[in-house]
């Protein structure tokens, strides 16, 4: 099989004729530049040889144009990227901000990283999936990590008008990605966990929005929702209009097995991105044989629940692939 046909038999829930795999990390330092950044990707492609190739944007990217300033020198730490400046300073602000354009500015630097990446695995048949974040999770970057104090305090219709200005921006940003050339985008929604918000929280500045960017995404066949973080919604995002479904598995509930009988999709994850930075190999393995145990290297596609943290460590790496077909060379004599 090719790569490309390998996750299309993961998401028909047919065997393939070994499970694909993949997993990203960050690029601090390149992420700025496309043309560092495509080929650093593509390097870090080659190297592990994955099954489908995340864009492995910085996570700060889609606040940029809207006027934050971000410092991204902690990344190589180990650490996050942190706002240094932001356009919200009042509830009227939300009111301010207007739509940017996918032909300027950092989302047009995003998609030129993406053109670069399709011309570089031009006929290589390997999917290529589009990093992108829910309008939920931008307005709260954009905000300092403020979005819900606002909400709370009375400025619900402001945040609103703020989220509409977001949605466009995200949509126009992703039909782009799409009629590009990626099969998909991965729409990381940072804010759908109980520690951020309430469920009737994201019901209402949540979930409407997500559904216009992945219906704006909607020609794409690898669509994956990423449910980000600990105690996530799940009964909210399962039955999103994606092909994928990723989260924390093994760090955050839902179990494996129980993910794929609630869902019915395709799941990405298995790899705890912690263990893999921990180099914490008996874990690793572990994880990768009870995917097999319970799904029976069907409807999945292995990969860790998030990006991989700094320090990264090429034998760990290694590991995973190797491992990877080992176990699953055991499993098929059975």
């Amino acid at each position: 099989m090719t790569k490309k046909e390998r996750i299309q038999a993961a998401i028909r829930g047919e065997k393939p004729d070994k499970m694909p795999y993949s997993f990203w990390t960050h690029m601090p330092g390149t992420d700025l530049d496309p043309e560092a950044i495509s080929q650093k990707t593509y390097e870090f492609y080659k190297k592990y040889d994955f099954d489908f190739v995340k864009t492995m944007n910085n996570g700060m990217y889609a606040i940029e144009d809207f006027g934050c300033t971000v410092d991204y020198s902690e990344i190589v730490k180990g650490g996050v990227a942190k706002v240094v400046s932001t356009p919200i300073s009042c509830a009227a602000d939300w009111r301010k901000l207007t739509v940017c354009p996918c032909t300027q500015g950092s989302n047009a630097r995003e998609l030129r990283h993406l053109q670069l990446v399709l011309e570089k695995l031009k006929g290589e048949e390997v999917p290529v999936i589009f990093t992108a974040f829910t309008p939920i999770t931008i307005a709260d970057k954009i905000s300092g990590g403020k979005l819900i104090s606002y909400i709370e305090e009375g400025h619900g219709d402001d945040v609103k008008a703020a989220l509409e200005v977001i949605t466009k921006t995200t949509a126009q940003l992703v039909a782009a990605a799409i009629d590009m050339g990626a099969d998909g985008i991965f729409l990381a929604s940072q804010m759908s966990s109980y520690d951020k918000c309430t469920d009737r929280q994201y019901l209402e500045y949540g979930k409407p929005y997500d559904l216009r960017v992945l219906e704006a995404a909607g020609k794409g066949w690898m669509n994956t929702i990423h449910c980000h973080g600990d105690h996530i919604m799940f009964h909210i995002l399962k039955d999103y209009p994606v092909q994928v479904f990723n989260w924390h598995a093994w760090e955050s509930l839902p179990a494996l097995d129980e993910a794929y009988a609630l869902t019915g999709k395709c799941l990405m994850g298995g790899l705890s991105r912690t263990d893999i930075t921990q180099q914490n190999r008996g874990a690793i393995q572990n994880q990768i044989f009870q995917c097999f145990k319970l799904l029976g290297g069907r409807h999945q596609i292995l990969t860790p629940g998030c990006v991989i943290r700094y320090p990264l460590d090429d034998d760990m790496l290694s590991f995973i692939g190797t491992t990877r077909n080992e176990i699953e060379a055991v499993f098929d004599q059975r």
